[in-house]
């Protein structure tokens, strides 16, 4: 059975990095859809938990997708997780790499570029949609959501300011009683 696991973890990853065009939170949305919706592997509020708590560790973005797998499957989910994430776009990025190179400055790989550009950014604006639905359990979390996302768009200030008032927010909310244990 855990087999079984450990090579749909790695099939459904590998697969998944090659949509992580403008990184790996980018393909965030669909494993939400297949971890969640298809396999029913975790629920949406663990899988925003787990990225929550991967975004808050040091080290790149990708972490997310070990966690995952060490979730799902304790350290050999973990392994198996990485490294189907990470070999696949690897070998993928090598070889447009190279044949960058050989195009050299052709019109079509300057318009493929700039295709690439607003299609990375919609993956991860799809991102945030996903998770904030998966995260907002409530009002409290939805009302901690919407006046983030505007803190961080519309403030020159630090996110960490966003940070410290929605954990003091959760604190405050938690005494009051609108919050359970």
């Amino acid at each position: 059975m855990k087999d079984n696991l450990l090579t749909d973890i790695f099939l459904r990853f590998a697969g998944l990095s090659l949509l992580a065009v403008g990184g790996a939170t980018a393909a965030l949305p669909e494993a939400q859809r297949q971890m969640v919706t298809q396999a029913h592997w975790m629920s949406a509020e663990r899988f925003a938990e787990t990225f929550a708590i991967a975004q808050i560790s040091p080290g790149p973005n990708v972490i997310v997708f070990s966690l995952f797998g060490w979730r799902l499957a304790g350290l050999p989910g973990l392994v198996v997780a990485t490294f189907g994430i990470l070999a696949p776009a690897s070998l993928l990025a090598f070889a447009v790499a190279r044949a960058m190179r050989r195009a050299g400055d052709a019109p079509w790989l300057a318009r493929l570029k700039r295709a690439l550009t607003p299609l990375a950014i919609g993956l991860m604006a799809a991102n945030g949609y996903v998770l904030a639905r998966g995260a907002d359990s409530g009002l409290f979390a939805t009302l901690v959501t919407l006046a983030s996302a505007a803190f961080v768009a519309w403030s020159p200030r630090s996110p960490l300011w966003a940070m410290a008032f929605s954990a003091a927010a959760a604190v405050v909310a938690g005494r009051l009683g609108f919050l359970p244990s």
